[in-house]
């Protein structure tokens, strides 16, 4: 069993080959360690009979063993930074995978495919959406929302921007109206023609006098028509330009407020880029698409319609010539649609990974230029910059054979109408004044029919970016507001869990949890990495809703309340604080922007932050940079705290708030949190088991399942996982002094 590349599929792909008729593909989980702890990527791989462990030998993928699942059991653990997965019959160990942490929690997923197929469930297997990542069963590509945004667009999807243009409908009307009578102005100039030349110029070319008054009226008229056409069209530009304008205002508004009301988990499927470039470029281009190509395929439609009128007044034989090209150009129209919507559709798409490298490079710029990783990037860049030029070269190499192919057949009918028009003045049949008019509105005629078949390109680049903003406006959250809110009283601040189970996709992270917080009361949760530390807190702010129980505040089940009123609340303290481009006072102020500037600094104060806020150029007035880098880890902590105080929440979560930051900027961070977390519901998050000393009861986490809960004393008598976890962290502490790191030690490297 071998395979040539290896990518994020290959493993699967490997294992996929050799499976049975009777055997599922369940979980898949990369290693990279061997077992001399060098680097050596490989994979666990799990079906409904064996588990497989594979590894890249000579370049190649190969199986290195597999054993039968009957009578085994798989477990995993961490330790210095290394996990380990390990596959048992009774007492002995059979197999052991290492791996680093940030491999952790595949394999944490594994192991739970493996306990759900153990406990005799529903087999659930695993695998990863080609575009987003999120978990999803094997043989399925794309998760819902990706497959959702891969559907092809339909032209029929601008119709639905009617629901941004219907409070703008009487302006629309009065620029038809405007349309109307524009277009008819510019029909009036041909119309002259042909009495002009009948009349005055043929005979005056035989011999008869010429009524140079009558010239004079004629001359009049047509003057007079073309200043009535250019006022009447500068009104309809004006008028129907500012109703697009306000048309792509409300739909990047109503874009950018219904993708905040998206739970977190939406956009940790999505592309920041991505996000971006459907408010930014795809609003801009449906409001180009309503303000100048639309415009015009009406003003074509009806000259179009209009000339075809006057042309059958004129003379019906060669109006039926002049549209003798029309069926081709329709037939060319319906065979190039689809193949240019699905284009720029792609094009849209792949423009998206050119952002992307740009949201993830310019913010991340400090990391780029540490690691000296600037011709990576510039190489990411190249390569989706290169991607979107090869797509819009296939979309411009159909579109460049459509364009001239309709040119030319409007250059063939305005031949033939010459050939048949010249027969019929042989014949005595119409006057050269006739066929001069009859050529004037060919000309304008076949103009427009050849602008209007360009508008195609327009219309699908336009269905194409509607479809990518209404995937957005489509989307429901997963934490969505009551139908009838309760109304929410004062918050004690008591919290319970009653048997609340969660699921990122198919993976349980949570299983059957009760806990009851007291109001005022503070709690440590502690765990292994992947144990569901920061999925028990985005439960209880509500970031995501549980698969099953409820989570309830004060004895209200908190998907009854508005989501705002409930979390206004709640203040939160990250493990990485963000601050946004402004001032210090309007970062402290975020939470309650009509704050005073007595209440910021006092609120600043208590944080411990006034003190170097002072020392910085402008004090509260300064400007600190993009998320906050011209500040240090540590003050940066110090206004989130800050932050906090000043909403003067019921409900606190602290998540790693200490965790990234030396021993002094910690006692200065600690002393901060004292001050935040008195008199507050907390629940605190910490990898240093020492931070939580303060907390009235400590509970353990392990795979999702509160394995203990207590004192520190009272756990640590009970020799079990927190005597474990505290014991472990007391040896990393030991060698880290040993080798003469000096500052506090984290149990693992991040949270769930």
């Amino acid at each position: 069993m071998t395979q040539a590349l290896v990518d994020a599929d290959a493993w699967s792909k490997a294992v996929s080959a050799t499976l049975k008729a009777d055997e599922t593909l369940l979980a898949v989980a990369e290693t990279d360690l061997d077992a001399a702890r060098r680097f050596a990527p490989g994979a666990v791989v799990l079906t409904t009979s064996r588990i497989l462990s594979l590894a890249l030998v000579d370049r190649r993928i190969r199986s290195v063993g597999q054993w039968p699942l009957r009578d085994g059991a798989l477990s995993l653990t961490d330790h210095a930074g290394v996990s380990s997965l390990d596959w048992r019959v009774g007492d002995t160990l059979l197999v052991r995978w290492e791996f680093r942490l940030g491999l952790q929690p595949g394999a944490q997923a594994l192991l739970e495919a493996w306990e759900h197929w153990r406990d005799g469930g529903e087999v659930l297997p695993l695998a990863h959406c080609r575009s987003c990542g999120v978990d999803v069963p094997v043989g399925v590509a794309l998760c819902e929302d990706c497959a959702q945004d891969e559907k092809p667009p339909s032209s029929l999807t601008l119709l639905r921007l009617w629901r941004f243009a219907r409070p703008y409908r009487s302006r629309l009307l009065l620029g038809f109206v405007l349309t109307m009578l524009a277009t008819s102005a510019t029909l009036v100039p041909p119309y002259l023609t042909k009495p002009l030349m009948d009349k005055l110029l043929i005979p005056y070319q035989n011999g008869q006098d010429l009524d140079r008054e009558l010239v004079s009226l004629y001359m009049l008229g047509l003057l007079a028509a073309a200043l009535v056409g250019w006022g009447l069209g500068w009104a309809r530009t004006y008028v129907l330009a500012r109703v697009s304008e306000r048309i792509g205002a409300d739909l990047r508004t109503a874009t950018f407020e219904h993708l905040l009301n998206q739970s977190v988990s939406y956009f940790g499927a999505k592309r920041t880029g991505d996000l971006m470039a459907r408010i930014g470029a795809e609003t801009d281009r449906i409001n180009v698409f309503l303000s100048l190509h639309l415009l015009d395929f009406a003003t074509d439609v009806l000259m179009i319609g209009m000339t075809a009128v006057v042309l059958f007044s004129i003379n019906h034989w060669l109006a039926l010539v002049t549209l003798l090209p029309l069926p081709i150009i329709g037939y060319l129209i319906h065979a190039v649609r689809d193949r240019l919507r699905r284009g720029f559709e792609r094009a849209d798409r792949i423009w998206s990974e050119v952002t992307n490298v740009l949201a993830d490079t310019i913010p991340g710029i400090r990391v780029v230029k540490a690691f000296a990783q600037e011709g990576r990037e510039a190489e990411r860049f190249r390569a989706a910059n290169r991607h979107n030029l090869e797509i819009n070269d296939r979309v411009n190499k159909v579109w460049s054979m459509f364009a001239p192919s309709v040119t030319l057949l409007t250059e063939i009918g305005l031949l033939v109408v010459w050939t048949f028009g010249i027969w019929q003045v042989s014949n005595d049949e119409i006057t050269v004044g006739t066929l001069a008019a009859f050529i004037a509105y060919i000309g304008r005629f076949y103009t427009r029919l050849d602008s209007m078949s360009r508008i195609v390109s327009h219309t699908q680049k336009a269905a194409a970016g509607a479809k990518r903003i209404f995937d957005i406006l489509d989307h429901q959250s997963n934490v969505p507001e009551p139908a009838e809110p309760r109304p929410l009283p004062p918050v004690e601040g008591r919290i319970q869990l009653h048997d609340v189970s969660f699921r990122y996709g198919n993976r349980q992270v949570i299983r059957h949890l009760n806990l009851d917080i007291k109001p005022g009361e503070m709690i440590g949760v502690v765990g292994h990495s992947g144990s569901g530390k920061s999925t028990l807190v985005n439960l209880v702010c509500r970031f995501h809703d549980p698969s099953e129980g409820s989570v309830r505040v004060d004895g209200i089940d908190v998907r009854e309340l508005a989501v705002a009123d409930y979390r206004r609340n709640i203040g939160l303290v990250l493990q990485e604080p963000f601050l946004f481009f402004g001032t210090i006072a309007e970062n402290i102020a975020y939470g309650r922007p009509d704050a005073t500037r007595a209440e910021i600094v006092a609120a600043a104060r208590a944080a411990n932050a006034h003190e170097f806020i002072m020392r910085l150029p402008h004090g509260y007035d300064s400007l600190v940079g993009e998320r906050g880098q011209s500040l240090s880890g540590g003050e940066r902590q110090r206004i989130s705290i800050a932050r906090a105080l000043l909403i003067d929440p019921r409900i606190l979560i602290l998540d790693e708030a200490t965790s990234s930051v030396d021993s002094t900027t910690e006692k200065a961070i600690q002393a901060a949190l004292d001050n935040l977390v008195r008199g507050r519901t907390t629940i605190a998050i910490a990898h240093r088991l020492s931070t939580l000393r303060k907390a009235d009861r400590l509970v353990v986490l392990d795979r999702g399942e509160m394995v203990e809960t207590g004192t520190h004393d009272e756990l640590m008598a009970r020799r079990g996982a927190y005597y474990a976890l505290h014991q472990a962290q007391a040896r990393q502490a030991e060698a880290l002094l040993e080798d003469g790191v000096v500052g506090g030690v984290a149990l693992d490297g991040g949270a769930t």
